[in-house]
């Protein structure tokens, strides 16, 4: 409360000096941990098309903004499915791109090695646009690469050929309603000139758990800057550790607290070959998995998410069937690649639903391409609520 910022993050400049109107900040889960965008100090944010239910998250406020027609574009960052679950929840188009393409610099880290800033838009022109702008080399983030561009210049919706890779594992036990909608999604690109090729990632049951254990781990790291000593909050205690200890009890939300004691715990003498190691070893397995699956597809298509959102409030007291959420989507953080969700269909209630579009690292023209072409031919924004058919 009350902290501002003493300088601009890279994102922030570049959309700035390219004349784009900024008009704010969103509320999102604290340090981007949560699924829901109930980890908050200032309430939770409603989903536009039903305010009983959440917007997903950690960017829930950005998936809000843009679906209920406050903003054209909004930025997120993503760090296990926090651009792309939300954008699900909401009905819109955000991308995960490939880590190191967008500068972190000035991005309050979560897990370093994991978070990711893209743009969540109306549809995936939108977004080319975006990444236009903030696809930079940046010589403050160690990480930042050179990258061509042209995302826009190069949109097209003729994907004939393009070879399409999906799990058939990914539907086991899933929701009727996610299923038969990205189904229905599959049978278009069919119909667009696509090519379906079957794959099998020996991945599935450990991606999640390798997610959590890494992603904790670097928080703990992370966050252990945040000590009331030099910016932020600070509670006075009696000598410099009971300072730490009621600084960081009373600045810490639940969520966070619990995710620092993961992760200080998988770290700990005696843990860290059972925990986190095993975990850099499941990370390995993954991106070996998706280099495979690369040499014979394109794109890979899966669901965004498991269901459509839930009731706020109805999952709060349980974390593990929260971090259930981010089950298709964690995999693209841990492998470095690049990934998009945007709304294939609704639920029975009018919910939307969203279809993941993932591609090999730098080729996000890729995703693009294979987004544009589905809006243009599912009609996808035409006669829904929320939805802004596009100018």
């Amino acid at each position: 409360e009350n902290f501002i910022p003493p300088y601009d993050c890279t994102v922030y400049e570049l959309l700035r000096a390219s004349g784009g109107v900024l008009l704010g900040k969103c509320d999102m889960d604290e340090f981007a941990m949560g699924s829901t965008n109930e980890n908050t100090a200032l309430g939770d944010t409603k989903n536009p098309w039903d305010i009983t239910k959440v917007t997903g998250g950690s960017s829930g406020g950005s998936a809000a903004v843009v679906a209920s027609g406050q903003a054209i574009f909004a930025l997120g960052s993503d760090t296990g499915g926090s651009i792309r679950l939300p954008s699900s929840f909401c009905g819109v188009s955000g991308i995960k791109p490939t880590y190191s393409a967008v500068s972190r610099y000035g991005l309050v880290a979560f897990a370093s090695s994991l978070d990711q800033i893209g743009p969540i838009a109306r549809d995936a022109r939108d977004a080319a646009i975006i990444l236009d702008e903030i696809v930079k080399y940046d010589n403050r983030d160690s990480t930042s690469v050179m990258v061509e561009t042209g995302y826009l210049k190069n949109l097209t919706d003729n994907i004939k050929g393009m070879k399409i890779g999906i799990d058939m594992s990914h539907y086991d036990g899933l929701n009727d309603e996610i299923k038969q909608a990205v189904f229905a999604a599959l049978d278009v690109y069919k119909d667009l000139g696509c090519e379906i090729v079957d794959l099998s990632f020996s991945h599935n049951e450990i991606a999640l758990s390798a997610y959590y254990i890494i992603s904790s781990a670097e928080a703990s790291s992370n966050l252990a800057r945040f000590d009331g000593v030099n910016y932020g909050m600070r509670i006075q205690g009696d000598d410099i550790i009971d300072t730490y200890t009621q600084t960081r009890s009373k600045g810490f939300g639940r969520e966070v607290k619990r995710r620092i004691m993961l992760g200080t715990f998988v770290l700990s003498s005696g843990y860290y070959d059972a925990y986190y190691k095993k975990a850099l070893r499941a990370r390995s397995v993954i991106k070996n998995n998706y280099d495979d699956a690369f040499k014979k597809c394109d794109i890979v298509i899966s669901p965004t998410a498991v269901s459509g959102a839930f009731e706020r409030g109805r999952k709060t007291q349980s974390p593990t069937e929260v971090y259930l959420a981010d089950i298709y989507t964690v995999t693209a953080n841990i492998a470095g690649i690049p990934a998009m969700s945007i709304p294939c269909g609704f639920t029975k209630d009018n919910l939307p639903i969203g279809l993941q579009i993932a591609a090999n690292s730098y080729n996000e023209q890729k995703i693009l391409n294979a987004a544009h072409a589905y809006q243009n031919a599912a009609d996808y924004h035409t006669n829904k609520p929320g939805i802004l058919k596009q100018v």
